[in-house]
């Protein structure tokens, strides 16, 4: 089942189309990637999602009807700009927000302080807003974000201004809230995170929805014929044996064992049991094994795809791997 349904939405702005007939379908108690470039369209959605702006056609589904704006109070959304008053105290803030989200003051309280003390920031609570690092106010908003128990939650890049050690603890409240029944809309630029987090994931890309999917699926489908060899012998001799099979034939670093190592692409999945007798007959073969693709190599491959077929005079800002 769909908690949420976006249908062919288009969004313009002057001169500009943000949102180019775009679908997405969000399954319930899942965490949804939403990625793509800078200016792909991502945040334009998800304003749309929280009933921010509207779309110029298409239509939304929230919980099996349209959306409305009082589904808003069962969307917790937590957006890349930050929106804390910085002169108020940290408490009183929290406070503040959740009574909007619908909390009344005992309620609220009561589980401000269960949240305070599972992020061991009680001793905030009297603190001024200014007096927080970009990475405690960062969970001060995560708390106020999902405290009302919203059955959509979304997060658009819930990481920035962490460290590591409090960038693990958000990615494993983020999974606890799914098991406990959350659905979590999650946008970023991490790869890594989405590999750890995601189920499913759209990628957006100039204005248009380029690949959906769930995860492990399109990592093999990505991978599809790809392998990797670990041998010892002769790598000329080795990539001559498999020309005829192989579409592709990249040598790599050595293995953690001081392997040679080699990624090949099939010509076709027929191909595999040939290429195997030939790479055995050429060298001395340790192993010979699927490549998962990771979720970086799918990005760059579907967006690098995708710009193929614009008008050559378009030039689109790219986003590259050194941003993961």
């Amino acid at each position: 089942m769909n908690i949420l349904q976006a249908n062919n939405i288009v969004k313009d702005y002057t001169g500009h189309r943000a949102l180019d007939n775009v679908s997405i379908a969000v399954p319930q108690g899942k965490v949804y990637g939403l990625l793509g470039p800078n200016g792909a369209g991502k945040t334009t959605l998800i304003r749309i999602i929280n009933h921010i702006t509207a779309p110029d056609s298409g239509e939304v589904i929230f919980d099996g009807h349209r959306l409305t704006q009082n589904d808003v109070r069962q969307i917790g959304y937590l957006p890349e700009e930050r929106g804390l008053y910085k002169k108020m105290r940290v408490g009183d803030q929290a406070l503040f927000f959740a009574q909007l989200k619908g909390l009344n003051r005992s309620q609220a309280e009561q589980e401000l302080r269960k949240w305070f003390d599972r992020f061991d920031i009680s001793s905030w609570w009297g603190k001024k807003v200014e007096e927080l690092s970009k990475g405690m106010a960062q969970k001060v908003q995560f708390i106020v974000t999902v405290l009302h128990r919203p059955k959509l939650l979304i997060f658009d890049e819930p990481f920035s201004g962490f460290d590591p050690i409090n960038a693990q603890l958000l990615k494993n409240e983020i999974l606890r809230l799914r098991d406990e029944g959350a659905t979590v809309i999650f946008s970023t630029h991490n790869m890594p995170s989405v590999e750890e987090l995601c189920d499913h994931i759209t990628l957006i890309n100039n204005s248009h929805n380029i690949l959906t999917g769930d995860v492990e699926e399109l990592r093999s489908r990505y991978g599809k014929d790809k392998y990797v060899l670990s041998y010892q012998g002769d790598s000329h001799a080795l990539a001559q044996a498999l020309a005829s099979c192989c579409r592709e034939i990249q040598m790599l670093d050595q293995d953690k064992n001081q392997r040679q190592t080699m990624e090949i692409s099939l010509i076709d999945s027929d191909a595999r049991r040939n290429a195997i007798a030939e790479a055995n007959k050429a060298v001395e073969l340790y192993s010979f094994q699927p490549k998962l693709m990771s979720m970086s190599d799918i990005f760059i491959k579907a967006v690098a795809e995708s710009n193929e077929t614009l008008p050559p005079e378009f030039n689109p800002q790219m986003i590259t791997s050194n941003e993961f």
